[in-house]
Order: structure tokens, then sequence, then C-alpha cells
């Protein structure tokens, strides 16, 4: 066995997240039916002896195949529901989901629209073209794609900080600058 590592080992990224949802059914539909994941598995969850929780497991397209899941949601009779605005007091700030290019993103944005689902803010970051929007549960969703490497990898410091908001109604929440987007140089 070689020696205890000085530092961690840096993950590849992050594989999955389990959600804790109030209705399940509530939050099936709207996962599959306006985001388009496709439900990949389930179960029932006997966690220590307390009630059982039921469990479904989500996986997006990854080069037209299936992974075991990128999103799991658990039933948790009782949680609190979304304020009157929609918002949720809850440990989890939003979660992004990445669309495979920009064309495929305009084409999400569009489904939204015209399925009633409100854009809550529309922003061009500095290493993404960013849409906002809640599920039933309340939480945040980003829907993103992401700008070309060249863009922002001189300076992601520069690139986090930029932020442009966008119109969130109408023709206007469904454009895009792509065009002329600024390229973050390196510090000097």
């Amino acid at each position: 066995m070689s020696a205890t590592p000085d530092r961690p080992v840096a993950p590849t990224g992050l594989n999955h997240v389990v959600i804790n949802v109030r209705d399940l059914n509530e939050t099936h539909r709207f996962w599959t039916e306006k985001l388009g994941f496709t439900q990949v598995g389930e179960f029932q969850l006997v966690h220590r002896g307390g009630p059982a929780r039921r469990m479904q497991f989500y996986s997006g397209d990854h080069d037209g195949k299936l992974t075991h899941h990128d999103i799991a949601f658990m039933e948790v009779p009782g949680l609190p529901a979304p304020n009157p605005d929609g918002t949720l007091v809850s440990a989890i700030g939003h979660i992004a989901l990445a669309l495979p290019n920009r064309e495929a993103w305009l084409k999400q944005l569009a489904f939204l629209q015209a399925s009633g689902v409100a854009f809550e803010r529309r922003v061009e970051h500095g290493m993404t073209h960013s849409l906002y929007i809640r599920d039933p549960n309340g939480y945040t969703v980003e829907l993103l794609y992401e700008l070309p490497r060249e863009v922002w990898e001189g300076n992601i410091q520069a690139a986090l900080n930029h932020y442009v908001a966008l119109p969130t109604e109408g023709e206007a929440a469904l454009a895009d600058n792509h065009e002329n987007v600024p390229v973050f140089a390196p510090v000097q």
C-alpha cells in the first residue's frame, strides 16, 4: 500500500444529487415533462427503522445513453411548502443543469415558456448563459449552456463576476446574444 497522500484526491465532478421533496408524483411530472429527464428506477428506503420512503432516480441524456442516475428524489411528507412567492428556504442554493449546446438550450427555453413555466431570472454569466426557474418544491433550477472554454479560462474570476440580467417574459426572454460575448483575458 502506498503512503498516505498529503492532500485530497480531486473528484472528476458531481456524480448525482438526492433531494428531499414533499410530493414525488408532482416532482416526477415536472422533472420528466418540463425538464426532459428519464426515470430509471425507484425503491422504498427504510432507514433506521423509520417509515419507508419512496425514492425515484432520473437520468439525463448522455450521448443517447442513460446513466444509473444524475438526480434522485426522496419523498418526505411534511416538508414545508414554498413561500407564496415560490421561494424556499433550503440548504440547496440551486441545481444547475447543463444542456448540450446553445441550440438545445434555446429549444428548452421556448418549450418551458410555451408550457407556462415562469422564468425567474435570465442571465449572461461569463462562462454560461442561464435561465433560472423553480420546481414544484420551490427549488431553484438553473438551465445553462457553457460558453467555449477560451472565453473564460484566461480569467475565471472576471468570468465569475460577469453578470448581465436579461428579460424574463415574451420574445425577449428567448433571445440570446452569442456573437458579442466578452473574452476574459488573463490578468497581467
